[in-house]
């Protein structure tokens, strides 16, 4: 047997359980295969332990492992680095709980904000250099590690009272739509729900849109007395967010 092909057998039975593929390798390899073969399943499940405590702490020992176990037979690693593993394991919750959307949402703040944590640095803008802006004519630069996603649960509360040691609230269904967004400010990673107006308004400036465009936008909604206010109100919590960048 050639090396390559000792190679593939042995993927082939770390990841599917091919016992041909094991029986090639030859019967006395048997029991150090069963060996690595739990622990590559172990170290798989650590990460993904790691990577999403608050849905570990939601679903309980035994639920998150069978949803591991689901992940690292559907998706086996395909990166250098464990690091990467943990991207897909959100779109697998979402398979495996359709009708409680909560779970998936806490894999994804989970996982945005490690993402963010890591992300790449940025200024965020500085006050005397927002002064002196000409905000209708402005391009509004938004952290690089801005995400968004849907919310259509209460799942950043749960978050929050996971994180905290508490007792979380019952998951329910939001009333209205909304998002979710999570950036870094300074070294802490952060999280808030927004309404769908101001995910509207992220979009647009991650569009290249000016400032003065959402104002615009804003007026037509709202009329020209509440399009300036929302949009001054939006403006000031971006800039005490750090959401918009550009140092000094």
């Amino acid at each position: 047997m050639s090396l390559v092909a000792l190679q593939r057998d042995f993927r082939a039975w770390l990841v599917d359980g091919d016992t041909a593929a094991a029986a090639r390798i030859g019967d006395r390899a048997t029991a150090g295969l069963a060996v690595y073969q739990n622990n590559y399943r172990a170290q798989l499940v650590a990460c993904l332990e790691e990577a999403f405590e608050r849905v570990h702490a939601w679903l309980g020992d035994g639920a998150f492992r069978a949803a591991a176990a689901a992940h690292i037979d559907a998706a086996p690693p395909g990166h250098w680095t464990l690091d990467a593993y943990p991207s897909g394991f959100v779109a697998t919750l979402a398979a495996l709980y359709p009708d409680d959307p909560e779970v998936a949402e806490l894999g994804w703040l989970d996982h945005a904000l490690a993402d963010a944590f890591a992300g790449p640095d940025a200024e965020p803008l500085a006050l005397d250099v927002a002064a002196a802006i000409d905000w209708d004519a402005a391009v509004l630069p938004l952290s690089p590690t801005l995400a968004i996603a849907d919310a259509t649960t209460n799942a950043a509360a749960i978050w929050s009272a996971l994180s905290a040691g508490e007792m979380p609230p019952p998951a329910r269904r939001l009333d209205e739509p909304a998002a979710l967004i999570v950036w870094r400010q300074g070294y802490a990673p952060c999280f808030r729900t927004i309404d769908a107006r101001e995910r509207r308004l992220l979009a647009q400036a991650r569009a290249g849109r000016t400032f003065g465009d959402l104002c615009a936008s804003l007026t037509d909604e709202l009329g020209a007395r509440g399009g300036i206010a929302a949009a001054g109100a939006v403006l000031g919590q971006w800039l005490r967010d750090g959401l918009i960048v550009g140092g000094r």
